[in-house]
């Protein structure tokens, strides 16, 4: 299995040889560096732990120091892997182990957007806007009763409440186009998140 982390950049379109268009979101990857590897024997599983990004020393604690052998990692990620990893710690990974064309699967954090009603956070349409309604255009209405749920709120009821921030998966992303010159990887359609969120990218 190939793997990378890398940053979301921003999205724009880029034409392949053909003339035809294709949506795209910029990442920045890489490099990263294998800073430790599991196995079964002496942790129960096997994966390949790897460090990205760079941040100062002094916002590093100790024992994230001890572990990393004093080098300034901004993120830490571990990645599964079937069997035993070939990898040692101190190997680097780059761009290079993905090509145009590979099919990926992307996970990121959405946008964080705050507490928000129902109307944005689940789609509802809201009261009627006559008849009798006052203050009412975007409440949700009822939210449950003593007949049908017996005097209760239901489990998973949609209500107002923090929206956003959350793990997505996309699978079956198709890569673009890949510059190892710049560490840029175009990948097609939308991956969540804001500007400089962590990307895994697995293929």
């Amino acid at each position: 299995m190939k793997f990378i982390l890398g940053t979301k950049q921003n999205m724009t379109q880029i034409f392949d040889e053909a003339g035809i268009v294709h949506p795209v979101t910029v990442l920045k990857v890489g490099p990263m560096t294998v800073t430790q590897v599991k196995n079964v024997a002496t942790d129960g599983y096997t994966a390949v732990q790897v460090g990205f990004g760079e941040r100062k020393a002094k916002n590093i604690n100790k024992p994230q120091t001890g572990h990393l052998k004093g080098l300034n990692y901004m993120h830490t990620k571990e990645f599964r892997v079937e069997g035993d990893s070939t990898m040692a710690v101190g190997d680097a990974i780059d761009i290079s182990t993905f090509a145009a064309g590979d099919t990926v699967t992307v996970s990121s954090v959405s946008k964080g957007k705050g507490f928000q009603g129902v109307v944005h956070r689940h789609g509802f349409h809201g009261g009627p806007r006559s008849h009798g309604q006052k203050h009412s255009e975007r409440e949700p209405g009822s939210i449950g009763g003593a007949g049908r749920d017996g005097g209760r709120v239901a489990k998973g009821k949609r209500m107002a409440g923090r929206m956003g921030s959350d793990r997505i998966t996309t699978k079956n992303l198709t890569i673009v186009a890949v510059k190892p010159e710049t560490g840029e990887m175009f990948i097609r359609g939308a991956i969540a998140g804001r500007r400089g969120t962590v990307v895994e990218i697995k293929g």
